[in-house]
């Protein structure tokens, strides 16, 4: 059995809960109505994703922001 690292980005909704997206893994998308029900989401959804590469004999993609320093990410209000 082998590891993988993946960076998950969490994204609060209006609606309440989480989105979430996996950027190496690009067909995953889930949801979740807690911080930690997105995070268990986002896991059994890689898993899932990864066998389906290992049964197709397709390579799993290494994720170039794995253990990187964190994005910089920052809301800007602009008036025109």
């Amino acid at each position: 059995m082998s590891e993988y690292g993946y960076r998950v980005i969490y994204e609060a909704i209006a609606e309440g809960g989480f989105q979430v997206i996996v950027p190496a893994l690009p067909g995953i998308i889930t949801y979740g109505r807690t911080l930690e029900e997105a995070r268990e989401l986002a896991k059994d959804a890689i898993i899932c994703h990864l066998k389906g590469l290992l049964r197709d004999n397709e390579e799993i993609p290494d994720d170039p922001y794995w253990q990187q320093e964190q994005p910089l990410a920052e809301d800007i209000k602009v008036a025109v």
